[in-house]
């Protein structure tokens, strides 16, 4: 009796390990997945920064007025 106890206990503590190095390795995997999709996403925002800064460049209405008194006349 005393050793079919010790083969279920060393078997049992050899799964229980096994399954926390599972569960270690899932969540790293995870965690990896969120920070690459973090820094995707900031960069994504910087884009669309830099995107938002030409269209206001565009929009100026300073800019237009330069665009305008630089275009060619079309009546001339």
């Amino acid at each position: 009796m005393s050793r079919s106890r010790l083969i279920f206990v060393v078997f049992y503590f050899t799964v229980v390990l096994i399954g926390a190095v599972h569960l270690r390795v899932s969540a790293s995997r995870v965690f990896y997945r969120w920070c690459k999709a973090q820094v995707a996403q900031d960069n994504l925002k910087l884009q669309l920064g830099d995107k938002q800064l030409k269209l206001e460049h565009l929009l100026n209405p300073s800019v237009i007025s330069e665009r305008i008194e630089k275009e060619p006349d079309p009546d001339k």
